[in-house]
């Protein structure tokens, strides 16, 4: 039978290091298309690992997986801080283009245009759209695993998914920068 993590400081070390640098990167993608800076991201990011560590109960988890519960986190401190800041700034969506540098002055021109265009149509998204969005095609996960962040049937999120792309697809349009 395996040692209990809770019993033995390096298991329980080593358990948390591997949750950090597997959903570490989903965490700060959640939390910088709500934020923006990225300074305040890394922040809010490194609080949602203090709180899961400070909060996170091995007895009480019953085996449910940990991405949600990370996400609801980064949730809550994203909505306390703007509560504090008394504003909401979406950010705009160059750090997905940051990643492959465009070649041509041109290229970079219109991608930094078509991202801060679908910036501003995301806006008009409710959050759990928003959310369907970013986990389908920013972070590109699958229809189960996207369920299970939400706590929704796979049936459920291919409904959600299908009305967020077609009030995507009318905030593109009203936007005027869309062309298709």
């Amino acid at each position: 039978m395996p040692a209990d993590p809770r019993n033995n400081l390096a298991e329980r070390e080593a358990m948390f290091a591997q949750i950090y640098q597997q959903y570490h990167t989903a965490v700060f993608n959640y939390v910088y298309f709500r934020v923006g800076d990225k300074h305040l991201v890394e922040d809010l990011t490194a609080d949602v690992f203090v709180r899961l560590v400070e909060k996170y109960d091995l007895s009480s988890r019953g085996g449910r997986p940990i991405l949600p519960w990370l996400y609801t986190i980064a949730r809550n401190l994203v909505i306390d801080h703007q509560r504090r800041k008394k504003r909401v700034q979406w950010s705009s969506l160059e750090s997905v283009h940051l990643a492959t540098p465009a070649t041509a002055t041109g290229q970079a021109v219109q991608e930094r245009l078509t991202s801060e265009c679908l910036s501003r149509a995301l806006g008009y998204l409710n959050e759990e759209q928003r959310r369907v969005i970013l986990l389908k095609f920013i972070e590109r996960r699958k229809n189960a695993e996207i369920a299970q962040v939400l706590g929704k049937s796979e049936g459920a999120v291919k409904a959600l998914q299908h009305r967020a792309l077609r009030a995507l697809r009318m905030a593109l349009n009203k936007e005027q920068c869309y062309e298709g």
